[in-house]
């Protein structure tokens, strides 16, 4: 199936997002940390929620994928794909344990080794998403709700145990450690909603008459995500009015899933029937998420450059100009070094390498 820009478009919303917002948390002098927090309430639906939501989406579509090529291919086989994919999540997980190994020594405390920062989170949800994708659309869904549900339960048992020498205590830290970040019980239900929207648009693009296609996109997919979405906003806004943009609760999960099915029902119309063109916004979104990975990674280095040095209004000059600057450079590493530079590209090749030289071995 072709590429879809509105997957593209909403990955790199995410990572600039992210980007932007960890900017703002670095820079800003301690007395304007409120434009952090109003920011982080209005924009962080479409951040690492939207990340790993995607991810999901793309980890169907790109499995689907290699399900038709192993019909089609004798010696790619379903078992070559199981392990192609699992090798997949263990190198990520390697490179999300490395980062936060940094985070740690940069933080002189060990304890942040396990955190759960959006890289650990993905590489988890693979995992544990792996046994789920060969059951139906309908029972994922009511998974994931029900995980919410569940996770909800444990975190106000475990909450008074936070910090404590206790297995409770431990329990909190594996789970949880820190309420601000992308805990796997919150956010897996993002990932696996991200697998049914993916199974929805590879069915619906596997058909080859155009017309029939937008057709059935249409009544398939656009409506029902644009109506479904926006229940969901509604439900999470009336759920815990007027505090449902409280950070990783229950009612803004349910909210930033709205958001993020309604957006990407409105972004696949506007591709899909040609709207308008997006072309100047997409490619430079598109470099965003391209190299979302080594963006993620990389961009901690601007950690110390005007670290706690800017108000509320120079911040957003500053912001702005390493935003374009970084644009340009992502284009011109794209031209001049093309997938070569995109961590997440190379984790793939490497992951196929290690499947298919252990194939061979075995057989």
């Amino acid at each position: 199936m072709k590429r879809l820009k509105s997957i593209d478009i909403i990955r790199g919303l995410s990572i600039l997002w992210m980007f932007i917002g960890h900017l703002q948390e670095w820079w800003l002098k301690e007395e304007y940390t409120w434009l952090y927090d109003l920011t982080f309430k209005i924009v962080d639906p479409i951040g690492s929620a939207a990340f790993i939501f995607i991810a999901g989406l793309t980890a169907v579509l790109s499995l689907q994928a290699r399900y038709k090529k192993a019909q089609q291919i004798n010696n790619y086989s379903i078992k070559a794909i199981r392990k192609e994919y699992l090798y997949r999540a263990m190198i990520l997980f390697i490179v999300a344990l490395l980062y936060n190994s940094l985070i740690a020594i940069a933080l002189s405390n060990f304890v942040w080794i396990w955190t759960w920062f959006v890289l650990l989170t993905v590489s988890v949800s693979l995992f544990m998403s792996w046994p789920l994708l060969h059951i139906s659309i309908k029972y994922r869904i009511g998974l994931g709700m029900v995980i919410w549900i569940l996770n909800q339960l444990l975190l106000n048992y475990l909450l008074p145990f936070q910090g404590q020498y206790n297995l409770n205590g431990i329990l909190f830290h594996v789970f949880y450690h820190n309420l601000h970040l992308d805990a796997i019980f919150s956010f897996f239900p993002f990932f696996l909603f991200g697998t049914v929207v993916g199974d929805m648009i590879f069915k619906i693009y596997l058909i080859e008459d155009e017309i029939l296609r937008k057709r059935k996109t249409l009544k398939k997919l656009i409506i029902p995500l644009f109506f479904v979405g926006l229940l969901l906003v509604f439900f999470g806004i009336i759920f815990n009015f007027p505090k449902f943009l409280t950070n990783r609760s229950f009612s803004w999960m349910i909210y930033t899933l709205g958001i993020n099915l309604t957006l990407l029902s409105i972004l696949i119309g506007f591709e899909e029937f040609q709207i308008f063109k997006t072309n100047k916004s997409y490619h430079f979104l598109f470099y965003f998420s391209y190299y979302s990975l080594s963006v993620y990674i990389s961009h901690n280095l601007l950690y110390f450059l005007f670290f706690e040095q800017l108000n509320s209004i120079n911040i957003w000059i500053f912001i702005l100009i390493t935003c374009v600057l970084t644009g340009i450079l992502l284009k011109i590493i794209y031209i001049k070094f093309g997938s070569k530079a995109s961590l997440k590209i190379q984790i793939g090749k490497i992951a196929a390498y290690l499947a298919s030289k252990d194939f061979k071995s075995k057989s």
